[in-house]
């Protein structure tokens, strides 16, 4: 068993993100529960940690994708440019 990625369980990477983020809200209730061995939940804590690093990167990447459509001066639509996420 690896420490960042429990036996038989798909590297994060190939993980779509509600996927991901499930298994990492399972590891934060494990770890909260308290009931998890030392051993264990150092293990599943580095999962998390590579889970949470791929959730906040397809997130990115989400975010540069999305698009604001642009009037034009009679209200009609001219283009698209980046969305203003600030």
């Amino acid at each position: 068993m690896s420490a960042s990625r429990p036996e038989g369980a798909p590297a994060a990477g190939d993980l779509p993100f509600e996927k991901a983020l499930e298994q990492l809200e399972e590891i934060v209730r494990r770890l909260e529960r308290g009931d998890v061995p030392l051993d264990e939940s150092v293990a599943i804590y580095e999962r998390g940690e590579v889970l949470k690093k791929h959730c906040e990167a397809l997130l990115k990447r989400a975010e540069a994708r999305i698009q604001r459509i642009t009037l034009g001066s009679d209200g009609r639509p001219e283009g698209v440019a980046p969305l203003d996420m600030s």
